[in-house]
């Protein structure tokens, strides 16, 4: 035996890929423990449909079922397959759809997956069933296939068992147990399992488990209807068990898997029906399978009606069974993966579907026997990634169940979140409902995009409109605000940015442990370092102002920053860590008149000389007390000023006062994207992630090799000498082709690459994509393409940045 002991919790498909891909590592102390039967245990695995399809907009989703795909495919039960490679096929009936099926291609094909865009005839000629005269084209990708996901857990479980691995099946969890913040063992229904490791795969049941490690998984189970046809004439003799791709008719929310001379249908088209994991039964309790439920023929009928009419042949045949079958929906529809922080040994791996089910057992085999993941970007998986407000059950609740009624909707990247709104917003928000503010949320932040009252900017101006897609959620002036800010000053709501206060004796070591740059320098210093993994990944990009000496304040990106540096703190409780997010504000004062702003409102030196560029003081604005930081993300002379909440609208109304006379504006997300990117600033999670090193991302100058040891500078120097790919800036003439992000780039037909942030550079007159590229592509000059909704946009490798190379308008 090696390795620690680990327990995982649930022999369905997720927990069976776990196991067999952890015993592979060489970790073979292993037992897999779960309620119902191997391998048809009662979870959502045991009456999953199987249907595999691979397209994502998230790259890391895409992967996780690629991977999925291929190990299935090479897995059989006594020579019957886990796979069977009919292909996937998408189709069109309305305009809207078709477009988005381009789209989709450019998505697949820009993380790598085969896909062909097909005409209604070719659609016809893969699926002889559909009606030619309802189908406008389709979107094919040739290795989708429908999982046999009994036959899977069966498959991966006999690999595991070779290795030593043990199966329990029938075994209950009643509790965990747990010695002083660590996890020490299972008690099940037959006794007691030591485990240094327990890895909740619980799938429906998951909630239930992880609340005995006092963790909240905001997971709904939610009821999704499967119907089998009888007998369908047009299907008859068939003797292999599926021939045609797996279907899917997204604009009825519907899919379909031929088996034998039947027809399976899955409908997402019903009311959202969740249902508390506490009230699963047990499955000796249930009386067959807990997560199916009684079929309700009322929901089904929409989906019967529009089956006949685009599938004719079924008109000949009845609905002879269903069932609403439980499956895990999630606020944001990524898993739950990763290690609980007040629990150590307690990792989850929950909300997964048959889809992504190998890979996320390859996944979570390698973070835990390695310490982290090299084949897959976890970021948007990490369990840990979640704001508190995001915990709550009516938050869960509601947002899962809106995720279910959305699953085959077309959303567009702004989309803008439903209820609960508003949750969070910051003091000046009504300053600007005032100014007509349009608001989108992101991570429960209500952030002004533009100003109605900006619309008057928009006399004299040219601001070009971007194509249809491109304009939604979106007006002109964003433009303007733009350009304003280049040209005067301009206020920015800054306060959903997380802000983090590290304090203590040891709080200076902690951050030069953490960080790339060095950050314990003098009293106001303000330092943009990187935050890596083990493996030389980006975890974060963050700012370090070291306001004292033993206190730092820290921009980050999200949550995961926070959990990263509270896992790392020190045992003997030198260092603290804590999010001053919500009892703070901050106010972007920026653009070249910043200083006329500030300067008249406070007795401070704000000169130049009397504050330099990427240093912070503390101070007072008028009656308010800040904290100043020189730094600006638009490129422009200013101040990011934070003071409390409950004086934050004094700061705004004092800014305002002064700013107003001068020509100043109130701007909003719309222009600081575009100036962000006119200045070449990478935004993480967009830009680049835990996949990517300093050196690809073009963020080299953050790391000093020449300080003591930092997480990640082994795997760095490692690293350096083999960049393959660079995050590389393109420009696009037409300002009608603007892309959004997440488009394949071509170097003639051969996909190179993909988008990573878009926009329009307003005041530099351009287009910009920023794509990854392979190294050699990366030279300014070159001519490439984009994939954008079927089309190719013409693009150019431009140096960076685009505005301001000398840095002359930040350091004025």
């Amino acid at each position: 035996m090696a390795g620690p002991r680990v327990v995982i919790i649930g022999a369905g498909v997720v927990g069976a890929a776990l196991a067999d891909e952890i015993s592979a590592r060489g970790w073979t102390e292993v037992t897999v423990v779960d309620q119902g039967p191997v391998p048809a245990t009662g979870g959502s695995s045991s009456h999953a449909p199987g249907l595999v399809f691979q397209t994502n907009p998230s790259k890391t989703m895409t992967h996780l079922a690629r991977y999925t795909v291929d190990k299935l495919s090479s897995l059989d039960v006594d020579g019957t397959p886990c796979f069977l490679q009919v292909g996937g096929l998408e189709v069109a009936t309305g305009p809207e759809r078709l477009a988005e099926l381009r789209r989709r291609h450019g998505w697949i094909t820009a993380w790598g997956v085969e896909a062909r865009l097909l005409d209604p005839d070719e659609c016809v000629a893969r699926h002889p069933l559909l009606d030619r005269d309802r189908v406008l084209g389709g979107l094919l990708v040739p290795t989708d296939g429908l999982a046999r996901a009994v036959l899977a857990v069966e498959a991966q479980l006999r690999r595991a068992r070779a290795r030593g691995v043990r199966v329990l099946d029938r075994h209950e969890v009643l509790d965990l147990r747990i010695a002083d913040g660590e996890i020490t063992g299972v008690r099940t229904d037959h006794g007691d399992l030591g485990a240094d490791i327990v890895v909740c795969c619980a799938g429906i049941w998951g909630p239930r488990i992880a609340r005995m490690a006092g963790m909240n998984l905001p997971l709904t189970p939610l009821a999704h209807q499967l119907a089998w046809t009888g007998p369908v004439p047009a299907l008859a003799g068939r003797t292999e068990e599926a021939v045609h791709p797996i279907l899917r008719h997204q604009d009825a929310d519907l899919y379909y898997r031929d088996r034998f001379d039947r027809l399976g249908i899955g409908f997402y088209g019903h009311r959202p029906m969740p249902v508390s994991a506490d009230d699963i039964l047990p499955v000796d309790e249930a009386g067959g399978m807990p997560s199916v439920l009684a079929f309700t023929e009322e929901d089904f009928a929409p989906a019967w009606t529009e089956t006949r009419a685009l599938l004719p042949a079924t008109r000949e045949a009845k609905v002879e069974e269903g069932v609403n079958g439980l499956f895990s929906f999630t606020t944001d529809n990524f898993p739950l993966l990763g290690e609980s922080l007040d629990v150590k040994g307690f990792w989850v791996a929950e909300a997964v579907w048959v889809t992504h089910s190998a890979g996320v057992g390859r996944a979570m085999a390698e973070w835990l026997v390695d310490g982290h993941c090299s084949s897959f970007d976890l970021h948007e998986c990490d369990v840990n990634r979640f704001e508190p407000h995001q915990l709550a059950p009516e938050y869960v609740l509601t947002r899962d169940c809106r995720n279910f009624v959305e699953v085959y909707d077309i959303l567009h990247p702004l989309q803008p979140s439903g209820d609960p709104r508003p949750l969070r917003t910051s003091p000046f928000h009504v300053r600007q409902r005032e100014h007509g503010a349009f608001f989108l949320e992101a991570n429960g932040w209500e952030r002004p995009h533009w100003y109605e009252s900006n619309a008057r900017l928009l006399e004299g101006r040219s601001i070009p409109r971007p194509n249809d897609w491109a304009a939604r959620h979106w007006s002109p002036v964003v433009g303007a605000e733009a350009q304003a800010t280049r040209e005067t000053v301009a206020l920015y709501d800054m306060t959903a940015l997380k802000r983090l206060e590290v304090s203590g004796p040891g709080a200076a070591p902690l951050l030069e442990r953490l960080c790339t740059g060095r950050v314990a320098k003098s009293t106001g210093s303000v330092t943009y370092t990187l935050l890596l993994d083990h493996d030389g990944g980006i975890r974060g990009d963050i700012t370090v102002a070291r306001l004292g000496r033993d206190l730092f304040q820290v921009g980050v990106n999200g949550n995961l920053d926070l959990d990263w540096i509270t896992r790392h703190l020190p045992a003997d409780g030198t260092a603290q860590v804590r999010d001053i997010t919500p009892g703070t504000c901050c106010v972007g004062l920026w653009g070249p008149l910043a200083r006329d702003v500030l300067q008249p409102l406070t007795d401070d030196d704000f000169s130049d000389a009397g504050l330099k560029y990427f240093r912070a003081r503390r101070t007072h604005v008028g009656s308010v007390p800040v904290t100043a930081m020189r730094l600006s993300y638009v490129g422009e002379l200013g101040w990011e000023l934070y003071t409390t909440a409950d004086l934050g609208l004094r700061l705004w109304d004092t800014l305002w006062r002064a700013a107003e006379p001068l020509g100043g504006v109130l701007a909003g997300r719309g222009a600081f994207n575009s100036l962000r990117l006119e200045k070449g600033y990478r935004a993480f999670g967009t830009d680049m992630t835990f996949e990517h090193d300093p050196y690809e991302a073009g963020l080299g100058f953050a790391v000093r090799t020449d300080k003591d040891d930092f997480i990640g500078k082994a795997a760095l120097e490692r690293r350096r000498t083999a960049v393959r790919r660079r995050l590389t800036c393109l420009t696009v003439d037409d300002p009608r082709s603007v892309v959004m992000g997440k488009e394949p780039v071509y170097d003639g037909d051969r996909p190179v690459g993909h988008v990573t942030s878009a926009g329009y550079g307003y005041t530099v007159g351009t287009g910009i994509a920023y794509a990854w590229l392979p190294a050699e592509l990366a030279v300014p000059g070159t001519a490439l393409h984009i994939g954008y909704f079927g089309r190719r946009v013409d693009a150019v490798v431009a140096e960076e940045p685009l505005f301001d190379p000398a840095m002359s308008r930040l350091r004025g």
